[in-house]
């Protein structure tokens, strides 16, 4: 018999994106829920970059060096990334827009610029946060 489960401490609480197949890119986040205005979807996410110089890479193998240019964001030469990239979670994940509904804050928490509905992808303009 199983014990009874807080509904805070189930495995959806706070969760409001999942990936999905893009029609802008690759791979996208979508919205699961209706997200308002102002909003951090991500508040639950953990993640911490660190900040690798860019003339590092230039010896690593294109595949590698690849998951920077994908991922990273680029400022003064430095490349901000997950420690690692097993790491990588739904925020990294985020197409680029000139027509966006999310804007970076400060320190690289996204926020909602709208209301987002469900089955939404999310979007950000990267060059209002990196080179």
């Amino acid at each position: 018999m199983s014990s009874p489960i807080c509904k805070r401490s189930m495995p959806h609480y706070g969760v409001y994106v999942r990936l999905g197949a893009s029609t802008l890119h690759g791979v996208g986040v979508f919205a699961v829920r209706a997200i308002k205005k102002g909003t951090n979807p991500f508040r639950h996410d953990n993640s911490t970059m660190v900040w690798v110089e860019e003339k590092k890479l230039r010896r690593l193998p294109g595949g590698i060096r690849k998951l920077y240019e994908d991922f990273g964001v680029l400022k003064n030469g430095h490349y901000g990334v997950p420690p690692n990239f097993n790491q990588l979670t739904p925020a990294w994940y985020i197409n680029n827009s000139t027509n966006p509904n999310m804007r970076c804050g400060k320190d690289y928490d996204f926020f909602a610029v709208r209301d987002i509905e469900p089955g939404e992808e999310l979007t950000i303009d990267y060059s209002t946060y990196s080179e």
